[in-house]
């Protein structure tokens, strides 16, 4: 094994991938370094992303999954600043010539014409509304999304068209849409869910570099939930021997900010992401590594991923079970009575087809 002390003196400061993994569709292996910058908080200036434009066909991405709750998603960013160790989303940057490693927190992909295609679909008259969610593969609150202002462009669309939507973030930069998120809210077209992995800085600032602290993620479920806007909290990824013991208290504090309920995800390593986790592990935390590592095998019958419809994002086995039912008796505790309403798919007919009102 390699001598942990010579790792750490590698490390690459506010990145959460320290490797770049040779992309699986081509020869080329690329620079295993990247542009460090002095900064572990989402409102601190970046030096040398790129900001790379895109022209996709389509916006909306069919979900077939049963685990996800939404029939569509879309994601206006591809690659994330955010650098959470964990994500599995890295593995999709790979289709784009690019490694899963720190090429995905660095090379972002920006589909500028997002808010057009939104509309041009939803539009359609084949167009039947179902919720669409955001950021079902990467961050549609990241830092870039400052500069571009797609997600709240795309907003717009919404509200024009009284279609209804999720939003699953991280970010605090979701607050400068206070305005349209308060309106869908008043149709019941909107609802928001905010990812909280840990309460412990020193911990978050490891696994999510350039993603906002736990405390001012609470912020945002507070301040989204005075404002009638229907918000949940997911406790995400659940790593075991790493942040598994603040799961009563991320669940109360949620509870205490207003949030409606909480959900929660096993990690799993999918792909690349095991060959990154693992050397991300052996730098940060090498006292402990292997246990991490066997106790996510544990959860996910011998392997790192479990990639089964069902079963691969709350795992199985003892330890799974032992968080799903620590996650069961905070729910039960803090959460009794608190529901979300259901979505309004009405609206949007109207006033794609305004006769209907007659009826």
């Amino acid at each position: 094994m390699t001598d942990p002390k010579s790792l750490r003196d590698s490390y690459v400061k506010g990145r959460g991938a320290q490797i770049n993994p040779p992309n699986p569709f081509h020869d080329q292996i690329p620079e295993q370094s990247g542009p460090i910058w002095n900064d572990e908080d989402e409102d601190h200036k970046l030096r040398n992303t790129q900001y790379l434009e895109t022209h996709p066909k389509s916006i909306l991405n069919k979900v077939d999954s049963p685990d996800i709750g939404m029939s569509y998603s879309m994601n206006p960013y591809q690659g994330c600043e955010h650098g959470c160790i964990y994500c599995y989303a890295r593995n999709t940057h790979t289709f784009w010539g690019y490694s899963s490693g720190i090429d995905f927190e660095q090379k972002i992909l920006v589909k500028k014409d997002a808010p057009r295609l939104l509309e041009e679909k939803i539009r359609s008259k084949s167009w039947k509304p179902l919720p669409i969610m955001f950021s079902g593969n990467t961050d549609c609150y990241q830092p870039a999304e400052k500069q571009f202002k797609l997600t709240r462009r795309m907003l717009e669309v919404l509200l024009k068209w009284k279609h209804p939507a999720g939003i699953i973030t991280k970010s605090s930069l979701i607050l400068r849409d206070m305005d349209l998120l308060e309106a869908l809210s008043k149709d019941r077209l909107i609802q928001v869910a905010v990812s909280i992995t840990s309460l412990n800085e020193k911990l978050r600032r490891k696994l999510e570099p350039r993603a906002a602290s736990g405390i001012k993620r609470l912020k945002v479920v507070e301040k989204l939930s005075s404002r009638g806007i229907p918000v949940k909290v997911l406790l995400a990824p659940i790593i075991p021997s790493l942040n598994d013991n603040e799961i009563n208290i991320m669940a109360r504090e949620a509870a205490g900010a207003g949030a409606r309920g909480i959900g929660h995800i096993i990690v799993r390593l999918n792909g690349d992401i095991g060959e990154i986790f693992q050397d991300w592990l052996l730098k940060n935390f090498p006292d402990r590594a292997e246990r991490v590592l066997n106790q996510i095998r544990d959860c996910h019958g011998g392997k790192l991923n479990d990639s089964r419809f069902g079963i691969r994002m709350k795992g199985e086995g003892n330890i799974a079970d032992i968080i799903a039912q620590q996650v069961r008796i905070a729910r039960d505790k803090y959460f009794r009575g608190r529901d979300t309403p259901e979505y309004n798919l009405a609206l949007h007919e109207q006033i794609k087809n305004p006769q209907m009102k007659l009826f």
